[in-house]
């Protein structure tokens, strides 16, 4: 499996990492946006990194900080009272480095990083499948899917963990229970 040329991955013990991987429209940030309440009401701080296939901005033509940015300003970061945003221009790059931005996200100490995207990087993944995209179910090719929610149900290989789609709290409870998985599931399973 390829993936981009970029600094490897940290797997430590430190900072539990969980791709949530799928093809477009399978639902990735919709399970997303529904896990997030339910991890936080378990006591969980989790962090979100999601890969954009597009161009995207965050700034704002004529405000300060695009025009600090447009001027040569790498990184610019942007502060209020409510937030904080840090934007860096990355034209050297092809495609985002996920090990860069874990990185940047590490000193906020988040108890996991759910990783939405980035679905070639190896590291360990949750696997969306919905058959009536008729695409194909990846973990039978990457060693690094744990588990697979699919609708209907499919089946998958020894080790690996099937989920129900459509049942958000056992998706949340297995999500939840990843941190303290972590140490032991950083790996690679074994495809023979």
């Amino acid at each position: 499996m390829s993936r981009p040329e970029h600094a490897p991955l940290k797997l430590d013990d430190a900072l539990p990492l969980l791709g949530i991987a799928a093809w477009s429209g399978t639902g990735k940030t919709t399970l997303l946006e529904s896990l997030l309440p339910r991890l936080a009401a378990r006591g969980l701080r989790t962090a979100v990194i999601k890969h954009a296939h597009h161009g995207f901005d965050v700034d704002q033509p004529g405000k300060d900080s695009h025009r600090l940015r447009q001027a040569g300003a790498t990184p610019m970061l942007v502060a209020s009272r409510a937030r904080w945003a840090m934007m860096m221009e990355t034209p050297e790059q092809e495609e985002a480095d996920l090990a860069q931005l874990i990185e940047a996200m590490r000193p906020q100490h988040p108890d996991l990083i759910l990783v939405e995207g980035f679905k070639a990087w190896p590291l360990p993944k949750l696997e969306l499948y919905r058959e009536a995209l008729g695409k194909t179910l990846r973990v039978a090719e990457d060693p690094w899917v744990k588990a697979v929610a699919s609708h209907p149900p499919v089946s998958v290989p020894a080790g690996v963990d099937w989920l129900a789609l459509d049942d958000l709290d056992a998706i949340a409870e297995w999500v939840a229970s990843w941190p303290s998985r972590w140490p032991t599931e950083r790996t690679v399973r074994s495809l023979v």
